[in-house]
């Protein structure tokens, strides 16, 4: 596997080694050893979560506060997403700041996203299967959203307006990130 900081310190772009023949191919996605080493920090994973969505799809902007926050790492099964990590760090230089990735079963590409940041993803193809990893449980009491369209995030989301699908959390819930618990 290759890794990939991007703009944002302590985000990574992984790319597996594809091994592909007639009968189609082979890749490993997740080696805890190598993974620490490739990102240069320990994380320990302790559950998989796994979301089917349809064209317009937009899950985000989530996180968990304190110490139930999570790192993640992410990936496309099926399909294409945009994804995106949104910087919640304070006393990081890129505060406020985001990443965009194009996520898609056939670049098979992998985002790691630290603790600290807001999270989302909108569906570009039809359809799409993501999963990710997360190094702390669910913590519905820690739960926060800030909204996807907030102006002094500024993202870029490639489907807009009318096409776009939110669940009704993400449309009566999500605060502003001005309102949003920072870290």
């Amino acid at each position: 596997m290759t890794y990939q900081e991007t703009d944002i310190p302590g985000v990574f772009i992984i790319t597996p080694r594809v091994f592909e023949d007639a009968r189609g191919y082979f890749m490993e996605t997740w080696r805890e050893d190598d993974f620490n080493r490739g990102i240069g920090q320990t994380v320990h994973f302790v559950q998989d979560n796994q979301s089917m969505s349809t064209r317009g799809v937009l899950r985000g902007l989530h996180y968990q506060k304190g110490a139930d926050s999570q790192a993640k790492l992410v990936r496309v099964l099926q399909g294409r997403v945009v994804d995106v990590a949104v910087d919640l760090r304070q006393d990081s230089s890129t505060f406020g700041k985001h990443v965009m990735v194009e996520l898609s079963a056939d670049n098979k590409q992998q985002l790691f996203i630290p603790r600290g940041f807001a999270h989302g993803f909108q569906v570009i193809s039809d359809t799409a299967v993501f999963t990710y990893k997360v190094d702390n449980r669910y913590a519905p009491e820690s739960e926060c959203s800030i909204h996807y369209a907030d102006p002094d995030i500024g993202i870029d989301w490639p489907i807009k307006g009318q096409e776009v699908v939110l669940s009704e959390k993400d449309l009566s819930h999500a605060v502003s990130f001005a309102e949003a618990e920072k870290f």
